[in-house]
């Protein structure tokens, strides 16, 4: 039995993110029955294509389902649905984003005969707003949410990844939402309503740029492919066979690159040593690099720098990962069925050790009932919901978790369990405090207090509480041991080695605490054999597959962020956490989560291994364009830099774009009537939307392709989103103050139970702010004791300086 095989799944509408949501907990046991026109779910019909014309996209996001094809003219077909969800335990419900001619039912009626009943309901802006009635489409959304603007070559356009990513976002937060609502249920009997915006989902991988633009002001820029503030290199490069992601961040791995490659001139020169001033010197860098890369394979480069614990990666494409055996044992590629054809697609990236997710499965057709699911469905033991207590508590009110992640990825997974209500105590060092607090050493960035005042480090870590301790020193350690000992979740986003080194390893915390659900979220996972590889978000893009299908066809594997796998890995984590704590709030049972940042990447790529598993075809890169959308691309606008993505997202919409171009010839020829008819002049009409929307304003061409009816989004810079009129209206950017750096802007999550988002309870706290509060009154050591561990140097407030950090390090030795 699966962690979640006690739930039972409802899936209404049309829209990738509900499918993504349902899966995942299908991935983990639950019954889902998704609810299609007799036609099918329109996804059915998205590209890529099997051999046989079944949808890849469609099978990743819907296997080990079962289907029930209800046609809306049937009279019972609304009473049959009525009944489905009468009797499930979450309702997925994406009519929003496309009905899909899904029966009629009065929801209201049926929470009041299931009060436990939880609802997503997932729309593409929210209900209100400027935006509310906009068309959208995946590329739009990102367009807006500033993840197209900075990718691609300076002259542009922007160069955007195919579709397939808001889905995977959005279905990941709802997933976050409904299970946490259903951890809220187990306490208090209440059934939650939540509703999701896919644009506000999108801005988490956006939103470290978006609010370092706060700080640093209008400083990003596009500057071209596999290249990104705030440090180079940070991109893809070809070697002698294969490609290789790059990446170097500080100094040390910046001299360690130079040393390996034979450049001790780059090395040396002092100007280079920080990655914000070699992008002043690029092309001089490249010149230089780029023949040494070329010198040696991909896979030398990587065995080399494994051993110069350089973050340096092969940058795979989707062949390589289907072929990958690691990735098969470990389950990030499995089986899929799909009809009578059988291949490959990207497995659960939750890797739950005591109740791992299914590998792989089959894709249902249309009203096929899954062997398995439709007994389960009606057999299985339903566990009792409380009486309703009519609380307004905060869903995971009363979770206790210790947090000893730093950076973005584990710092978001556990903020996100923060806002939910969960304590979370967050552990750091006065002598490695979080890195996102910022590296410098140097007795000025120490004495002003500069590790105070990082904004990315205050958006990442509100709503918790911040101790420090010295987990180097037995009396440190004691004092973790006895928080772990009455936690419900520990998370670190360390190397796999680090806890464990520590002896705060699974083995020896599961003995002390049973129900402990623990969480190391590494690059490459506890049990690979790259587990000691050196990693960052940029790396985990690199590794993934994702970039091999971004780009022209005839260009290179392309990157579309700074540090994209950062931002997924941590939302990964946060959903594994939660099913794992179901599971242990319905047996006592806690367990091991060996979470593969990398592997959280892949989702991402998975429709191309599904098609590439069963008719071995290499990808085809569209570059702007689109397999199914004509036409479909980013186009300028008057100003310099301005662009817009402009979408014909189904055939019915072709007129009216027609129409609005001044060409109502097109608009009733009946051969562009179709994509496939408007393929044939596809670069003629590229070039009357080019004259229409250069001759516009960014935001007035949009206005005007809404008004229409046609999908757009301005491709905004991250720090427009501060200004954005949708964001704004719903109450998304909340503003609190705090110690050392005052008023400044936060992000919301992006579901909220009713109008208004979850709220910031109490700003990030100051190094060690809660040393007293938790260590005394959580703990009970007296003041004398605190006192003593502060003289001591295991506790503390303020950050040391590199002369106190040698010294440290020499009493620690002798």
């Amino acid at each position: 039995m699966g962690a979640l095989s006690h739930l039972r799944i409802v899936e209404i509408g049309s829209a990738a993110a509900t499918s993504y949501c349902a899966r995942l907990f299908a991935d983990f046991g639950a019954t889902v029955q998704k609810i299609e026109p007799p036609a099918g779910d329109p996804i059915r019909r998205t590209a890529p294509l099997t051999p046989k014309g079944h949808s890849a996209w469609f099978a990743f996001l819907n296997f080990n389902k079962s289907s029930v094809a209800l046609d809306c003219s049937d009279a019972d077909a609304s009473s049959r649905l009525t009944e489905l969800i009468a009797a499930c335990d979450i309702l997925l419900d994406g009519r929003d984003i496309d009905a899909a001619n899904c029966p009629a039912v009065d929801l209201a009626a049926i929470k009041q005969r299931n009060p436990g009943l939880i609802h997503l309901d997932i729309s593409w802006f929210g209900r209100e707003g400027p935006y509310a009635k906009f068309e959208a489409t995946d590329s739009t959304i990102r367009a807006l949410t500033g993840l197209v603007k900075l990718v691609g070559s300076v002259e542009g356009p922007p160069m955007h990844a195919p579709d397939f990513q808001t889905g995977i976002f959005a279905g990941l937060w709802g997933l976050i939402a409904a299970a946490s609502s259903v951890l809220g249920r187990m306490q208090d009997g209440r059934g939650r309503a939540n509703s999701l915006s896919i644009f506000e989902s999108s801005i988490a991988v956006t939103e470290y740029i978006m609010f370092e633009s706060f700080v640093h002001g209008d400083i990003m820029r596009r500057i071209g492919v596999n290249r990104f503030w705030p440090t180079f290199p940070a991109g893809i490069y070809e070697t002698r066979q294969g490609w290789l992601g790059v990446t170097t961040v500080t100094p040390a791995q910046w001299r360690s690159f130079c040393e390996m490659v034979g450049l001790p001139e780059l090395r040396d020169n002092p100007a280079l040593s920080m990655g914000v001033d070699r992008l002043q010197h690029i092309a001089d860098i490249e010149a230089k690099i780029i023949p040494r890369l070329k010198q040696r394979t991909a896979q030398e480069w990587f065995a080399e720098s494994l051993r110069r614990k350089i973050p340096i990666v092969p940058v795979p494409d989707v062949g390589d990962l289907i072929a990958d055996e690691e990735k098969k044992v470990r389950g990030a590629i499995v089986p899929i069925m799909i009809g009578d054809e059988t291949g490959f697609t990207a497995g659960s990236t939750q890797r739950l050790t005591g109740t791992p997710p299914r590998r792989g499965g089959a894709v249902p057709d249309i009203g096929e009932q899954m062997l398995g699911c439709a007994h389960v469905s009606e057999a299985a033991k339903r566990v009792p919901v409380p009486a309703e207590q009519g609380s307004d508590r905060l869903p995971l009110e009363g979770i206790r978790v210790i947090d000893f992640s730093m950076g973005w990825a584990g710092p978001i997974c556990t903020r996100t369990l923060a806002d939910l209500g969960a304590d979370v105590i967050k552990i750091e060092a006065t002598q490695y405090p979080d890195w996102w607090r910022g590296v410098d050493r140097r007795p000025a960035y120490v004495l002003e207090q500069m590790y105070e005042k990082s904004v990315r480090y205050c958006i990442m870590n509100r709503n918790k509480r911040g101790i420090t301790l010295d987990l180097t020193r037995p009396q440190g350690l004691n004092l973790a041991k006895r928080l772990l000992a009455d936690a419900d979740v520990v998370v670190d986003n360390y190397s796999a080695e680090v806890l464990p080194k520590l002896g705060l390893g699974y083995e020896v915390l599961s003995k002390l605490n049973p129900k402990l659900v623990m969480m190391s979220m590494s690059a490459f996972g506890a049990g690979s054999v790259h587990r000691d590889c050196r990693a960052y978000g940029s790396t985990l893009e690199q590794g993934s597959g994702l970039p091999s299908v971004v780009g022209d066809p005839d260009g290179p594997p392309v990157m579309s962020h700074t540090a994209f796998g950062d931002a997924v890995g941590g939302l990964n984590g946060c959903a594994a956490v939660l099913t794992a704590l179901i599971h242990a709030r319905l047996t006592g049972k806690g367990q091991f989560i060996d979470l593969a940042q990398i592997e959280c990447m892949m989702p991402f790529a998975a429709p191309w291994i599904v098609a590439h598993s069963i008719d071995g075809k290499e990808p085809v890169r569209y570059g702007n364009r689109h397999p199914d959308f004509v036409p479909h691309g980013c186009f300028p606008c008057a100003g310099a830099d301005n662009w817009i993505v402009v979408a014909v997202s189904s055939d019915a919409v072709w007129p009216r774009l027609a129409k609005l171009l001044g060409r109502a010839d097109w608009a009733t020829d009946a051969w562009l009537k179709t994509a496939v008819g408007r393929r044939a002049i596809e670069r003629e009409i590229e070039a009357a939307i080019n004259a229409w929307t250069s001759a516009r304003d960014p935001e007035a061409a949009m206005t005007a392709l809404q008004a229409a009816g046609i999908a757009s989004g301005v491709a905004r810079l991250p720090m427009e989103l501060l200004q954005d009129p949708q964001l704004h209206a719903r109450g998304f950017i909340q503003e609190i103050d705090r110690a050392f750096i005052g008023k400044h802007p936060q992000p919301s999550m992006p579901f909220r139970e009713g109008e208004r988002p979850f709220p910031i309870r109490t700003p990030p706290p100051t190094l060690g702010e809660h040393n007293q509060e938790i260590l005394g009154g959580l703990l009970g050591l007296s003041d004398a004791e605190i006192d003593q561990l502060a003289r001591e140097g295991i506790i503390g407030t303020e950050m040391l300086m590199e002369e106190q950090l040698v010294k440290e390090k020499k009493r620690a030795a002798g």
